[in-house]
C-alpha cells in the first residue's frame, strides 16, 4: 500500500507545480495587458538593479537574495511611477539543519517633486508594541487613535508631524492597512504578498491621494 502512495504523491506534486506555473503565466499575461492598456512597460525577469536603486527604502533591505520581478514602469497622473514584486529570503537554523524562507512584497511607487529624509508609516503590530514596552520609541501624535493604529518612524520629527498632518491622519485612518515610506524623491506603498493586477490602479490612486495631503510648503525652496 505504501509503495503505491509514492508515485501518487509524486504525480500530485507535479500536478500542483503545473497549476502554479499556469497561474503565473496567466498573471504575467494580465500584467502585460495592463501595461499595454496604460502605456507602461513590463518585464517578468528578475531585476536586481531595481533593488540596488531603491535600497535606501527600509522594507527593501530585509533578508538576502533580494530582487524585483514583474516590473512595470510608466507614468501616473504625470508622475514617473513603478510597480513590482519584491523577493527576499531569510534563513533559520535549529543547530542541525538550515532552512531558507522566501518572502514577497508588492511595491508601488511614484516620484515626487523633491527629496526628503525618511518617514515610514506602518500599521501597528504586536512586535511594535513589544518594542515600545522595551523602550523603543517612535513618533506620537495628538490623535490617540492614529498613534494606536500606526507606527511612524523618522529621524526628522518635524517632517513626520508635517507629513502626518490632520488631513493625512484622517485619510490614513480610513485606510488602516496602509504601509508607506517616503524617502529621497520616492513615495512608496507596500502590499503583503505579490502584487495583484486588479489592485494596481487602487495603489496608484492611493499614492496620489497621499501626495495631495502633503502640505505644499514642504515643496517650497
Amino acid at each position: 500500500m505504501t509503495f503505491w502512495l509514492i508515485p501518487v504523491f509524486v504525480a500530485l506534486m507535479v500536478f500542483l507545480g503545473w497549476l502554479a506555473w499556469k497561474a503565473e503565466q496567466e498573471r504575467r499575461r494580465r500584467f502585460r495587458a495592463w501595461a499595454e492598456d496604460h502605456g507602461w512597460t513590463y518585464s517578468h525577469e528578475k531585476d536586481k538593479a531595481v533593488y540596488q536603486r531603491y535600497a535606501f527604502l527600509n522594507r527593501l533591505r530585509q533578508g538576502h537574495d533580494r530582487y524585483a520581478f514583474n516590473v512595470l514602469r510608466g507614468t501616473w497622473e504625470g508622475r514617473p511611477a513603478q510597480a513590482f514584486d519584491f523577493h527576499f529570503a531569510t534563513t533559520s537554523s535549529n543547530g542541525k539543519t538550515t532552512t531558507t524562507h522566501h518572502h514577497y512584497l508588492g511595491v508601488v511607487m511614484v516620484r515626487i517633486e523633491r527629496p526628503f529624509p525618511e518617514v515610514a508609516v506602518h500599521p501597528e503590530s504586536f512586535l511594535h508594541r513589544i518594542g515600545q514596552a522595551l523602550g523603543r520609541s517612535d513618533v506620537d501624535f495628538e490623535s490617540a487613535e492614529f498613534s494606536r493604529r500606526f507606527e511612524v518612524r523618522s529621524g526628522d520629527k518635524k517632517l513626520a508631524y508635517d507629513f502626518c498632518n490632520s488631513a493625512m491622519i484622517e485619510y490614513l485612518l480610513r485606510h488602516p492597512r496602509t504601509a508607506l515610506e517616503l524617502e529621497a524623491d520616492v513615495l512608496a506603498v507596500y502590499d503583503s504578498g505579490k502584487l495583484k493586477v486588479e489592485e494596481l490602479r487602487g495603489h496608484l490612486q492611493h499614492l496620489v491621494e497621499i501626495r495631495q495631503r502633503m502640505p505644499e510648503y514642504l515643496f517650497r525652496d
